[in-house]
């Protein structure tokens, strides 16, 4: 900071410098010319090292931005500091919403340091479907590769930023895979054979060897080619300008990936995806780079004349679609793997940042969710209650019971966290887990909608039809419901809740209910030893609840919903 500080002091001063013998160089016989050299000389000298200096400063200053927000991660402090994934929000998912996947607060942000749009994208939709197990295991290897390379996510994150504000991968992509340019057949060869005679008879007549008439006569076929090719051309030539921007910007990030070495196999076949044919594609990129300043060189007024009669303009737009055509379909798995790069590297920041997180253990058959010292992913390790749990075959079912703020809700996600965790391939918040391939579905924050003229009651039911719809899958359903059935009466919703859950078990479904009726607990009863009673407890101590969130076998024995409300000064 203080070095730019006085290069800029000094870059004034020599302008000064400068500016006081261009006085005396201008005024009649005092200096020469010469004299402009040395303050020139050096001024060029300070503005090249000026701006070298300031994007190292830039540079700092990112770095001390993003090591900041890594700290605040750490502490715990990072809601509303990230990315929240906003679009990525679909009220019909059978979990998204009610896990709190999306949004402020949510495992998108906490997890993602993805900085372009694929990485964003490819991080979410491994939260949103489990992936194969072949599939997990080979994003666990390359996560725990890159938990240790700080530089390289450190250097992918900075560079990336322009990335995510500057692109549109979306644009890109099409204008990689758009159909090519032809226009008209041997249009390369044509344009070429014309401009070169165009150039031969100008050389010829300049050297005396021929009169004027055959290089007019090659102005008047070059101009007839010019108005018939012209706007497709010049079409073209305005549809590279986007994409070249971007690809420049995606050129320094993939730089700084082609420079690094990968052991693991998913790492090294996207390492390879930036390598066509020997050939790097910043290199690629580089090319194309150089074929628009050309085409850009037709725009210069002393030059554009000759760049009209060479035909300047279509066969730079052909050299570029000749480009898009060999590299065309490259972009797009360039586009892809920086994606999956970022995405790898957001799980290995997550695991470095939560050293005592684990990868789960998959076995091949369900339904099972066997857990020890499972935790709320969302929570800091330091107030985070872990608890064991276990969903089997043997006992698919557990209904919970508490009272108020007991920890049930906070069960519920923690199972879902950990399961969308575990099959996207990222570390859980436990000891171990052990886990079966699973389809999760949700009922935990189910609204009414007066714009859709639906209850939550109907919101609910609904959500239950498409958790049932669920189990036609191959994979068996983990089914996650708070507060089963509690807008309806005392009557249906025993009888529709004991009819709904051995709906689910029966039909290969595994899960957990959570309720404020103890009438509902004796489902468990009458299920045994197929489903089981478990429960949060509290304490009222000098008229506050305590809580100690820990997982009991059995039903909750007293309710703290009187003590609350008389805590509060209500005369029930």
């Amino acid at each position: 900071m203080r070095q730019s500080e006085w290069l800029s002091r000094l870059r004034l001063g020599t302008g000064l410098v400068l500016f006081a013998v261009a006085v005396f160089v201008f005024a009649p016989h005092i200096l020469s010319p010469l004299w402009l050299l040395p303050p020139l000389a050096v001024l060029v000298m300070l503005i090249v090292t000026h701006v070298r200096v300031s994007a190292r400063v830039d540079w700092a200053r990112q770095s001390v931005k993003y090591y900041k927000a890594r700290l605040r991660r750490l502490a715990g402090d990072w809601a509303g500091h990230g990315r929240v994934g906003e679009r990525f929000r679909d009220p019909e998912h059978p979990y998204a919403e009610d896990l709190d996947l999306f949004g402020r607060g949510s495992l998108f942000e906490m997890i993602s340091t993805a900085r372009t749009s694929s990485g964003e994208s490819t991080l979410a939709r491994w939260l949103l479907a489990p992936a194969a197990p072949m599939d997990i295991k080979a994003r666990q290897e390359a996560v725990i590769e890159l938990r240790d390379r700080l530089d390289l996510r450190h250097d992918l994150a900075l560079t990336g930023e322009h990335l995510r504000t500057e692109t549109d991968p979306t644009g890109l992509s099409q204008w990689g895979a758009g159909r090519p340019l032809l226009l008209f057949r041997n249009d390369r060869l044509v344009l070429f054979l014309c401009s070169l005679a165009a150039l031969a008879t100008f050389l010829g007549f300049f050297a005396g060897l021929l009169t004027l008439r055959p290089f007019l006569g090659m102005v008047v076929v070059n101009t007839a080619l010019m108005a018939w090719v012209a706007k497709r051309a010049l079409a073209a030539t305005h549809a590279v300008d986007t994409p070249v921007r971007d690809l420049a910007l995606m050129a320094v990030l993939l730089a700084r990936l082609e420079r690094e070495q990968f052991q693991t196999p998913a790492l090294a076949a996207l390492h390879r995806t930036f390598t066509t044919d020997s050939t790097p594609a910043s290199v690629r990129i580089a090319r194309l780079r150089r074929l628009v300043e050309m085409l850009d060189s037709a725009h210069n007024m002393f030059f554009a004349p000759v760049a009209f009669v060479l035909l300047w303009v279509p066969q730079f737009a052909l050299a570029i679609e000749a480009w898009r055509r060999r590299n065309g379909a490259a972009v797009n798995q360039w586009i892809a793997a920086l994606g999956e790069l970022e995405a790898l590297c957001s799980l290995a920041g997550y695991l470095y940042e939560h050293p005592s997180a684990v990868f789960a253990e998959f076995v091949d058959r369900g339904p099972l969710f066997e857990a020890n010292g499972l935790a709320h992913p969302l929570l800091p390790e330091s107030s985070a209650v872990p608890n064991d749990l276990t969903l089997a075959t043997s006992c698919p079912l557990l209904i919970v019971s508490g009272s108020n703020m007991s920890g049930k809700s906070t069960l519920l996600r923690a199972v879902g966290l950990n399961t969308v965790l575990a099959w996207a391939g990222a570390p859980v918040r436990a000891r171990s887990l052990r886990v079966s391939p699973l389809t999760l579905g949700a009922s935990i924050r189910t609204l009414d909608s007066i714009q859709e003229g639906r209850s939550r009651f109907f919101a609910e039911i609904t959500r239950l039809r498409q958790i049932t719809a669920l189990t036609e899958q191959d994979r068996p359903v983990l089914f996650l419901l708070d507060e089963l059935l509690s807008g309806t009466n005392s009557h249906d919703r025993r009888i529709g809740a004991e009819a709904i859950l051995k709906g689910l078990v029966s039909r290969g479904a595994a899960g957990l209910a959570t309720t404020h009726d103890l009438a509902l607990t004796q489902i468990a009863e009458s299920m045994a030893p197929r489903a089981a009673n478990v429960h949060f407890e509290d304490v009222l101590e000098a008229g506050q609840m305590r809580f100690d969130y820990r997982l009991r076998q059995g039903v909750v024995t007293h309710s703290n919903a009187l003590e609350l409300m008389r805590s509060i000064g209500l005369d029930v």
